[in-house]
């Protein structure tokens, strides 16, 4: 499919954003997210995302509140909350619902639909074109995306946007837990994945941290 895509006229509009996280993830499926760059244009079709309700949610990197790093996510709509992983990786959101909300996607994998030797360049450890975006690092490495594009307008016609794509059935949608969340969060089925693709990532659950036993005490 590569050069098959067209430009900023067809870009999602905010209003596409603008609404429950719930809605947004679930519509986001089959997708394309493409990023221009310097190097070329490489664009991935989304089959799995993660959704994230800000505040209310003890998954968010918002539970807590508003924090430099997570200033992006409490609005407008429709921008980007690219953050780094781990001290190893960066993963790409997008904003949803009403300013203030601090509501995201995670886009978690895609098929590379264009731009696939550049992707193959970027992710040169990947042995299967199925492997290029599968897993949110991936995703991001394979699309070139880091720093610079946190905060980053995805409807403003830019470097970074999204363009709709084919539509998803509801009878290929599948719901789950979110992938290495744990505690309060752990159970909630905010993860969908189009069913039976390959690009797909593996579901891990959250590694629980033993507490170590307490010392008695020293006379």
């Amino acid at each position: 499919m590569d050069g098959a895509l067209t430009g900023a006229a067809d870009a999602l509009p905010r209003s596409f954003f603008a609404r429950p996280v719930l809605d947004v993830a679930r519509d986001l499926l089959g997708c394309v997210v493409q990023h221009r760059s310097e190097q070329g244009t490489v664009a991935v079709r989304l089959t799995e995302v993660e959704a994230y309700a800000g505040e209310d949610d003890p998954g968010s990197h918002a539970f807590r509140g508003r924090t430099p790093r997570t200033e992006v996510m409490f609005g407008p709509a429709g921008h980007a909350y690219v953050y780094f992983s781990y001290g190893m990786h960066w993963c790409t959101n997008l904003v949803c619902g009403t300013e203030g909300s601090a509501s995201a996607v995670l886009l978690r994998a895609g098929e590379v639909v264009e731009g696939v030797e550049l992707a193959r360049s970027r992710r040169v450890a990947a042995r299967r074109d199925v492997d290029l975006a599968r897993g949110p690092a991936r995703l991001a490495q394979a699309l070139g995306l880091a720093r610079a594009q946190d905060g980053a307008d995805v409807c403003a016609g830019g470097p970074l946007q999204v363009l709709p794509g084919a539509p998803v059935g509801d009878d290929r949608v599948a719901w789950g837990p979110r992938v290495g969340v744990a505690g309060a969060g752990a159970p909630t089925p905010w993860r969908a994945w189009v069913d039976g693709e390959p690009t797909v990532s593996p579901y891990r659950a959250a590694a629980v941290r033993a507490r170590p036993p307490r010392r008695p005490p020293t006379a």
